[in-house]
């Protein structure tokens, strides 16, 4: 169906408003909300609107990057009621990986053909100050030209705590140090009454936005998130993409907007009944609806909207880029949050995978870096253009699973005592050892 036979229809207020997204009229706050209760007729028809504006404003490529997950630790001072990856320090299950485990991760990944390492994990109980600061010159020593892509705002207020500096100063620090970007992760939903619900002590909406801020002062760019599908409202997630419109308006720093769908099965507000009126994540109309409107809200000013394949699925994720999406993350090669969380759909996708996803959705396969720079255009026939990741077989023992990892005892953490100096202690690398994970 063509998009004007998709608009024909449809009547009233709903085509008018696709209509004025279409002419380049911003999306406000209840047409958002109009159109996030989209369905039959009118979904086919934002579906559509999504389509020809992600043509429109990203063109006919769909990218990819070639990266990997270093979730250096799960141990976390802080549970959050969402969150099935974090184990506090007495858990059996807890792991903490040290400098030189995380530089090998990182090197092998580089020598696999990676571009760019992703650095996220718990907020380790007795953290050097120093650390962040430290992994970040550690990895640029041994591979100067991988991309560090690390630390969401929670890491950097965490940080920046320890050290007691403000969060620019902290930012500085690892800047120098070699950090390139920063996720824009732990943003939930940026609302703080529903923040208190479902993460109560989780970092606030206005840290939150000061911390990317002045990252994008910087000159360090970020990408951004929303977590949808738990206990939010319609209103709600409309509000968080406004506010991540407006500082875009403002900075220019975001490189992506990632849709992330609440993955319910292990999570803590789900099995222990912690949060009022918890749902089991989205329905697959609903994550249709959140990329089109994504792409109709941000696309004129963030150009990139990406699915998480992690969350959906591949099969799910090329669909999704016919919904408005032009981008399908990264190879990841150790994911370890959501599959914590119960996603089933793996913790790597070979380079070949991607590309076939895209085509199968009738974009060109490209591959990019952190920065969206194109670095290879497909030929068009995905399996000609072989990757190293692309030899690696499921099952090999360099990568292993998560579940592995947390029982590795090489690799156990253990909360320094008071007998020494506990935050250097925490922070002195791990028998380096070959990796399960």
């Amino acid at each position: 169906m063509t998009l004007d036979e998709s608009l024909a229809g449809v009547d009233g207020r709903v085509r008018a408003a696709l209509e004025g997204a279409l002419e380049g009229r911003e999306v406000g706050i209840e047409d958002a909300v109009l159109f996030d209760a989209a369905t039959g007729q009118a979904l086919d028809a934002l579906r559509a609107t999504a389509d020809e504006l992600r043509h429109r404003q990203a063109g006919n490529l769909g990218t990819y990057v070639v990266n990997r997950n270093i979730n250096f630790t799960n141990a976390c001072v802080k549970a959050c009621r969402f969150c099935a990856f974090s184990r506090g320090q007495r858990s059996e299950q807890a792991y903490f990986l040290g400098t030189d485990e995380i530089v090998r991760r990182a090197v092998e990944a580089r020598d696999l053909g990676a571009t760019e390492v992703c650095i996220q994990a718990g907020l380790a109980p007795g953290m050097d100050a120093g650390l962040y600061v430290a992994l970040c010159q550690a990895i640029k020593r041994a591979a100067p030209d991988l991309h560090i892509h690390a630390f969401s705002p929670e890491e950097v207020k965490y940080g920046a705590g320890l050290a007691r500096v403000s969060f620019r100063t902290y930012l500085e620090r690892l800047k120098d140090a070699g950090l390139d970007t920063l996720p824009g992760t732990s943003a939930e939903i940026l609302d703080d009454s529903l923040r208190d619900r479902i993460a109560p002590g989780r970092i606030r909406t206005a840290e939150w936005l000061e911390i990317v801020r002045e990252a994008h002062a910087l000159g360090l760019r970020t990408t951004s998130t929303m977590m949808y599908g738990h206990a939010e409202t319609s209103l709600q997630r409309v509000r968080h993409m406004a506010l991540l419109r407006d500082v875009q308006k403002e900075t220019g720093g975001f490189t992506e907007f990632v849709p992330l769908s609440f993955v319910h099965e292990e999570a803590p507000m789900h099995r222990r009944s912690l949060v009022r009126d918890l749902r089991s994540g989205p329905t697959a109309e609903e994550v249709e609806r959140v990329h089109a409107l994504a792409r109709l809200m941000l696309g004129p000013t963030f150009r990139n909207i990406q699915v998480s394949w992690v969350k959906e699925g591949l099969q799910r994720a090329s669909v999704l880029l016919r919904c408005g999406a032009n981008d399908l993350g990264g190879t990841l090669v150790n994911e370890s949050i959501s599959t914590s969380a119960g996603a089933g759909h793996g913790q790597r996708a070979a380079p070949v995978e991607l590309r076939c996803a895209i085509q199968d959705a009738g974009l060109l396969p490209a591959q990019r870096d952190t920065r969206y720079r194109i670095l290879r255009v497909s030929s068009g026939d995905p399996g000609t253009d072989t990757d190293p990741l692309d030899l690696v077989v499921d099952g090999d023992s360099r990568f292993g699973s998560y579940e592995e990892l947390a029982r590795d005892p090489r690799f156990r953490f253990a909360r320094p005592r008071t007998e020494g100096p506990p935050k250097r202690r925490l922070a002195a690398a791990r028998s380096p050892g070959r990796s399960t994970s």
